[in-house]
């Protein structure tokens, strides 16, 4: 083994375990478990989450903005629709309880994205009487309907009603603040009013780690992309004084998102953790609208209540889909996951009751349009190890020589017409396919307690034995999913390593990286694992099926056929460089060996 060889494989293992202590340092400790919450009676609550509002206290009390009787006679109004069930404070106007109705906690517990103490919404005014916060105003109840309520409060000489009405169908609620009569309440040169929008995520998954990094703040300025704050970080800020069309607080599976029309002017947003809070983590966002000052303001907002669903969130057509991690930094991944893999995934949903059935034909369909590129790199593979035996004759003879070595290798590869890069297009082409599902998987909503065989999610790791003790970079579970797909990968490398002429040291690489990517997996989406141990099980298929089409003895007399017909009289680009290469070594070989010859010949001086 020389030196570079050595020296290579160093610097990958130095790569592989920088990086994954890197990743943990990143990563909070896991923050301790809440107790479940269920229900709607809010003195189920333990003494942390009991009290009118533990946000509005944290924020707004501290301005001396909410009395305590007021705190305490605030009203909760219900609303419901097929897909929520909201609670609109009477203390502030907003809605203090969200529920989804067809989605559990994991623990059964009905889905709260929201509930009393958890978040405030407040409109901030500065008037010349002071500052006028609505999350402490007592808002008094104007009309109501099944599907819509409005309040009012008076405040300095004018009002301020807010209305909010229900979906039919699907999980926008729609907003409407209108400010009255208090043009001349504020200073003329205050030309906008903000918006305060805190919020606690609370622990609705299985894996509060893998949710907290998952979770943050998405946003999107006018006529541009999505950006969201640092996902692993413990405290994440950025403010920016832009039109924003939208902001979202973003976690594994839900999202909470204000649409705000005409759209804020800028904004502050933070997230930050907290290991000793029974929340994942906290997150605000300070924003700005326009106030021109008029005998009635009005604003228009929608709020989104609801999953992280592609087709749910693409129907709204302002983007808000760009909060699924469908790979949208590389172009390719997102357009299979866009184009192919989503429709393809909910046309067998639609027709197929078992998500584990799904993935199993979703993965076979996926190896069949790769079976072309699949079958050339095999076929390269068997043209390489049948010109083996002239490969190692032609090191023996240029040992040393590397310049001359490439240079015959190259002829030989040219005589018997077989691309040394013919195995590794293909495998290029098949990386952005591997993106897309990695990123598919562990964001699909749909396999959120889903179970199939004893995996009962396959959004998160399959437990088969909980272990009393952690073992670094692998956890205290054993997801055999993952154990499955790890030895499956190691058996393929053992064959693949059989057919391939590559170098020995190099081979024991191929069977420590499945062990090394284990620990990741183990606390990966069960969805995930199981699909490459399937991949792995098609690929082991299609390559003895492979093996029995190819006949060997016919396609080693094809390449000797190949070396007897006259060489071709033009040559590829990618040849006249790999030759302009080889020369220029060997020049610079012979002018090293030209410079020292001489000093070689000379006489050592003598001492005197």
């Amino acid at each position: 083994m020389d030196r570079n060889t050595i020296a290579g494989i160093a610097l990958i293992i130095l790569i592989v375990v920088g990086s994954s202590l890197w990743f943990k340092s990143q990563q909070p400790d896991t923050p301790p478990s809440s107790p479940a919450t269920s229900g709607v009676d809010s003195t189920e609550d333990t003494a942390e989450e009991q009290g009118p509002a533990d946000i509005q206290r944290e924020t707004l009390d501290a301005l001396n903005q909410i009395p305590d009787s007021l705190a305490a006679a605030q009203q909760v109004i219900n609303l419901k629709s097929e897909e929520l069930s909201i609670g609109f404070s009477t203390l502030g106007g907003y809605p203090s309880r969200v529920e989804l109705n067809k989605y559990k906690a994991y623990d059964k517990s009905p889905l709260l994205l929201r509930k009393e103490g958890d978040a405030i919404i407040d409109f901030i005014i500065t008037a010349k009487g002071g500052e006028i916060h609505t999350a402490a105003l007592p808002f008094a109840v104007r009309n109501q309907t099944d599907t819509s309520i409005t309040f009012s409060a008076d405040v300095q000489g004018g009002k301020i009603l807010q209305s909010w009405s229900m979906p039919s169908d699907g999980f926008v609620l729609k907003h409407r603040l209108e400010i009255v009569g208090l043009q001349d309440a504020i200073a003329k040169r205050d030309r906008e009013i903000d918006m305060n929008w805190v919020g606690r995520i609370r622990k609705n998954e299985r894996d509060p780690k893998i949710m907290h990094d998952n979770t943050t703040i998405h946003y999107r300025k006018s006529n541009e992309s999505t950006d969201y704050l640092s996902e692993t970080k413990d405290e994440a800020e950025e403010s920016f004084k832009e039109p924003t069309q939208w902001v979202a607080f973003k976690e594994q599976f839900f999202s909470q998102t204000i649409v705000a029309k005409p759209a804020f002017e800028r904004a502050e947003l933070s997230a930050k953790s907290n290991e000793s809070s029974p929340y994942v983590k906290e997150l605000s966002a300070l924003m700005s609208l326009p106030y021109a000052h008029k005998a009635s303001q009005t604003y228009q907002f929608q709020h989104y209540y609801g999953p992280l669903h592609y087709g749910t969130m693409r129907k709204l057509e302002i983007g808000l889909e760009r909060q699924i991690p469908l790979g949208w930094s590389f172009f390719l991944s997102q357009w299979l996951n866009r184009f192919l893999i989503i429709p393809v995934f909910n046309l067998l949903n639609n027709v197929i009751g078992s998500y584990g059935i799904i993935i199993l034909i979703l993965t076979i369909f996926i190896k069949v349009l790769l079976l072309p590129l699949t079958f050339r790199t095999y076929l390269s593979s068997a043209k390489m190890r049948l010109l083996k035996p002239e490969l190692d004759v032609l090191k023996k003879k240029h040992e040393g020589e590397m310049g001359k070595l490439q240079q015959a290798q190259m002829a030989l590869y040219k005589r018997a017409g077989v691309s040394p890069f013919g195995g590794c297009l293909p495998l290029l082409l098949q990386l952005p396919v591997m993106i897309a599902m990695f990123r598919f998987f562990p964001s699909s909503i749909e396999l959120r307690q889903q179970p199939f065989l004893w995996a009962d999610d396959l959004s998160t790791y399959d437990s088969i034995a909980t272990l009393p003790f952690t073992i670094p970079y692998y956890g205290d579970h054993v997801s055999l999913f993952t154990i499955l797909m790890t030895i499956s990968t190691i058996i393929y490398a053992r064959v693949n390593n059989s057919l391939s002429p590559q170098q020995n040291e190099f081979k024991w690489l191929s069977y420590i990286m499945p062990v090394m990517f284990m620990g990741f997996f183990n606390n990966y989406s069960a969805g995930l694992s199981y699909y490459f141990f399937i991949s792995n099980i098609v690929t082991f298929v299609q390559q003895f099926i492979f093996k029995k089409s190819i006949d060997e003895q016919k396609l080693h007399l094809k390449l000797e056929e190949n070396k007897r017909r006259p060489a071709a009289a033009t040559k590829s680009k990618w040849q006249t460089r790999l030759e302009e290469i080889s020369n220029r070594q060997q020049q610079m070989q012979r002018q090293q060996m030209q410079r020292s010859a001489p000093a070689k010949g000379k006489a050592k001086p003598r001492r005197k």
